[in-house]
């Protein structure tokens, strides 16, 4: 059956087809994504990154975007958000890696998917890394090889091109490398964020990173002449974006304006300037994040655009460029980064950063393979060991507050907490309700952990969020238990404590671990939940708790746990408890071999790593 496409605005006149149909009336769109690239490198945005002349030749025929934001500081999290639509705790894309794809959303399809209805070439060079199913229909080519040059006569393209050069892989040099390869760049004229500790090693890791960037824009201006070559630069509307930040220590996996804030630049074709409602060569002041660039793509295009998606189209026709500058907000979300566990939801408004660390006794420098493989990861753990590191440096080791504000206009790169400052409470108070709103309406499904997600969500987890929406502005009350003093806290932590439902007194735990000692009332009520609760990881949080204060050795309870688990997912949860009390204080030593675990949860990938480790 022909599938109508009503006309828009100001295309009303060439924008009827049908999917038999194609028009040669539409834009062809290219986006081109770098990999792990935050603002902060790019000389295009902080005076002293790395020069970038391919991609500051678009802006002079199009916009720059001053705040861009990916959903969250990792690839498939922000992959998922890019290729839906939609936000990662919501439809149960945020863990990193998955370990288990899960559907699109009802009635909403992988927006290339519409694309082709609407009669584009589509297609996908080359990564994917969803977490989601791939939906058969979403790309015309998605292959290493794919190219909009083998689309039929005419036919309008969307196309996009991943490229690699930046990735976190390539700062995994060795001693030998450093020794022998002279970076381009001088590792003098780096100019250091506040929390890296100044050393020969981190200069040599800052200079590399910006030599990869130089790189990967003579690949972007190789690919644009292909365009120009073809005949199709002044028709092509050409995105540049970065998946997420990163990639030094501090930025990929961590949910700071470093992990986050992303560049976007949008070449605008001369053939439809009327689709964009901006002067060429501006700068956009407007909030923009992953999840409106899909919408963006489809009102340019003149492509239908599903219900059930979170993103807003920011250019096409339509789209008023006030209405655009007036949004100043953008929301984050950092769970799992492969066996790391953390739960960090942010909102950027304005000049504030807020970010809401739901396990606070949680540090950011807590082990994760991958990023450990860099030196520079290497020695600042090694000169924190060393008490060799000043105040803003130790942060990166330190229990976090469960609420950070921060004015990223002043403090660029966070390092000062303003959440207790006076003068601010009304911005505190603010952004708390906020987030509070936000992450109860979604609903945010991380308030289950992981592993009752993948048993009880994973066939529809939009679905599974209403029917427990209820339940999970409950547990977000609980949480928020730790924004209390704890004598206000003291009540609601009992009744959590006490609570028949097992998330409740997860969570009720979670809060005695925020508190610490003051929390010392609990611990024989958390001693019995850690000796004989049906749950375990009711158990593990129990322990964990009464471990983090000094109350009881939790070696036999962790090493009983992980011995019943029958889930390598709930087992790496356990793990990521187990790493927490060994290499946090006070410390404690394990005896953990893969003969005390489950033969079937050992090929989980969170589990192999952590025994790893």
């Amino acid at each position: 059956m022909n599938k109508l496409f009503v006309a828009f605005g100001l295309l009303a006149s060439n924008f009827v087809c049908s999917a038999n149909v194609i028009s040669a009336d539409r834009p062809n769109i290219l986006w081109v994504i770098s990999e792990d690239n935050s603002v902060h490198y790019l000389n295009l945005y902080h005076k002293g990154g790395a020069e970038t002349p391919a991609i500051e030749s678009l802006t002079k025929h199009g916009l720059l975007f001053e705040f861009a934001f990916s959903t969250a500081p990792v690839c498939s999290v922000a992959r998922s958000a890019l290729i839906s639509g939609c936000y990662g705790p919501r439809i149960f894309t945020q863990f990193h890696r998955r370990n288990v794809a899960v559907p699109m959303p009802s009635g909403v399809r992988m927006f290339p998917a519409y694309l082709r209805d609407a009669g584009y070439y589509a297609t996908n060079n080359s990564k994917t890394d969803y977490n989601l199913v791939l939906d058969k229909d979403a790309w015309d080519e998605s292959s290493p090889s794919a190219t909009w040059r083998n689309r039929r006569s005419g036919q309008p393209f969307f196309h996009k091109q991943t490229f690699t050069t930046t990735h976190e892989s390539s700062l995994h040099f060795t001693t030998a490398s450093m020794a022998s390869q002279a970076p381009l760049t001088d590792p003098q004229s780096v100019v250091m964020p506040p929390y890296h500790p100044d050393t020969p090693t981190f200069r040599y890791t800052h200079a590399r990173y910006r030599d990869q960037i130089r790189k990967v824009d003579e690949e972007i201006g190789k690919l644009v002449n292909q365009l120009a070559e073809d005949g199709l630069l002044e028709d092509t509307f050409i995105f540049y974006f970065a998946d997420h930040g990163g990639v030094l220590p501090r930025g990929k996996g961590y949910a700071y304006e470093s992990g986050l804030h992303i560049p976007l630049v949008v070449r605008v074709p001369a053939n439809w300037r009327h689709l964009v409602d901006r002067p060429l060569g501006s700068r956009v002041t407007g909030f923009v994040s992953h999840v409106d660039l899909g919408a963006t793509v489809q009102r340019l295009a003149g492509a239908s655009t599903p219900q059930g998606i979170d993103g807003r189209a920011f250019l096409g026709a339509g789209v008023s460029a006030a209405e655009v500058d007036s949004r100043d907000e953008a929301f984050g979300y950092a769970d799992r980064f492969d066996e790391k566990y953390d739960l960090v939801r942010t909102l950027r408004k304005g000049k504030f950063e807020y970010v809401r660390n739901y396990q606070p006794f949680n540090y950011d420098g807590l082990h994760n393979n991958y990023r450990y493989q860099m030196l520079a990861y290497q020695e600042w753990r090694s000169l924190n060991a060393a008490a060799k590191l000043d105040a803003a440096q130790r942060i990166f080791f330190q229990h976090r507050e469960p609420e950070m504000l921060f004015n990223v206009e002043s403090d660029p790169h966070e390092t000062k907490n303003l959440a207790h400052e006076p003068s601010l409470a009304h911005v505190l108070a603010d952004m708390r309700s906020r987030m509070q709103q936000r992450v109860k309406s979604m609903p945010d499904l991380s308030f289950f952990p992981e592993s009752v997600l993948v048993v009880e969500a994973a066939t529809n987890p939009v679905e599974f969020g209403k029917r427990r929406q209820a339940q999970i502005a409950e547990l977000v009350d609980i949480a928020d238990l730790q924004l209390l003093e704890f004598d206000s806290a003291s009540s609601g932590i009992q009744r959590a404590l006490d609570s028949p439902d097992s998330t409740n007194r997860y969570w009720g735990l979670i809060v005695c671990s925020r508190f610490g000692k003051r929390a010392e009332a609990f611990i024989e009520r958390a001693s019995s939940l850690a000796a004989s609760d049906d749950n375990l990881l009711v158990r593990t949080r129990a322990a964990e708790f009464l471990g983090l204060i000094g109350a009881q050795p939790p070696q036999a309870v962790i090493k009983d746990c992980l011995a019943k688990s029958q889930s390598g997912v709930e087992a790496g949860l356990i793990l990521n408890s187990l790493v927490l009390l060994r290499d946090s204080q006070p410390g404690y030593a394990f005896d953990i071999s893969p003969s005390d675990i489950t033969p079937a949860v050992l090929a989980n990938d969170s589990v192999a790593r952590r025994l790893e480790f």
